[in-house]
């Protein structure tokens, strides 16, 4: 049988049988996906059912709970916590900042002006995240930016505030839990800003003009078609900003001070002290938190505006 033959058959083959064809254009990525990834993700499971022997400090290979059971001590339980509740308020407050920009960017200006607009939001992605990070160092610092200007318009108060009494979560504004926040909100601004525009730029104009012929006042509008409509760029935009800040464990070491949070004790659990059991059991809470957002943003129809 000569080659040309064998080609035929095999073409011949795969136009017969268009989900074999499918099927081999899919598998390099089907054998990365399932080799790699899901492999890699069930070593690190498996991980989690050890545990470091209390007294030798070696890792005892034998199945228990016994590092999951540490995940309830006060302090990792805190610390599980103190990361979603970061996370939630990041989001909120992307939510509100977002939402006024993106609803001006998609129904109020100009194809010129909204494409300026677009690129305004997506602008800072451009640049490095450790430059960004390092540039709200500058604004937050004790001779940075914000307490020149402070000085600058006479709130000497203002200032004296921020510098000697107590931050919610660090002597220090550079060191607080407020830093944190703001920075965070920062950083992931834009993925919120995206998917609201494209919802946005969904919603019929007749269905507004409906409402504003029957009657209804811009408010009840906003609250009964624009808002509803809206929800799955929210969800969609929230989904970035929830696990973004929840698997972070940067910008705490540059901001926040001594309070730990979900990403950063992963790290220094596997890269400093050695306890790879417990970093694996961390790191499953995260995604077992990640998991139950993603089945709550389907049901409200996030992926649509992805």
């Amino acid at each position: 049988m000569t080659t040309a033959t064998t080609g035929r058959r095999i073409a011949g083959f795969f136009h017969r049988h268009p989900r074999g064809r499918l099927l081999l254009l899919l598998s390099p990525a089907l054998l990365w996906l399932g080799i790699v990834y899901l492999g890699s993700i069930l070593g690190l499971l498996r991980y989690s059912f050890w545990s470091l022997e209390e007294f030798t400090g070696l890792l005892s290979r034998e199945f228990t709970l016994t590092t999951y059971a540490a995940l309830w001590e006060p302090a990792n339980r805190d610390i599980i916590l103190r990361t979603v509740g970061i996370a939630a308020l990041v989001t909120l407050l992307a939510a509100v900042i977002a939402f006024p920009y993106a609803y001006y960017t998609a129904r109020f200006t100009s194809p010129r002006m909204k494409t300026f607009l677009f690129l305004a939001a997506l602008m800072p992605l451009w640049s490095s995240y450790l430059v960004r990070a390092l540039a709200w160092r500058q604004i937050l610092a004790e001779e940075g930016v914000l307490l020149w200007v402070l000085r600058r318009v006479g709130l000497e108060g203002a200032v004296r505030l921020i510098l000697d009494a107590p931050v919610v979560g660090g002597p220090t504004l550079i060191t607080s839990r407020i830093s944190l926040i703001v920075v965070y909100t920062y950083l992931w601004l834009p993925f919120m800003v995206l998917p609201l525009i494209t919802a946005l730029e969904r919603v019929p104009g007749s269905f507004l003009e409906a409402s504003s012929d029957l009657g209804a006042r811009p408010r009840m509008t906003f609250r009964r078609i624009v808002l509803p409509l809206a929800k799955p760029g929210l969800v969609a935009g929230s989904i970035f900003t929830f696990s973004l800040t929840l698997g972070d464990f940067i910008l705490p070491t540059m901001f926040g001070g001594s309070e730990f949070i979900l990403g950063q004790q992963v790290y220094v659990q596997q890269g400093v002290v050695g306890n790879d059991p417990l970093a694996a059991a961390f790191t499953f809470v995260a995604m077992a938190i990640m998991v139950v957002y993603l089945l709550l943003a389907k049901r409200a129809g996030a992926f649509e505006a992805l």
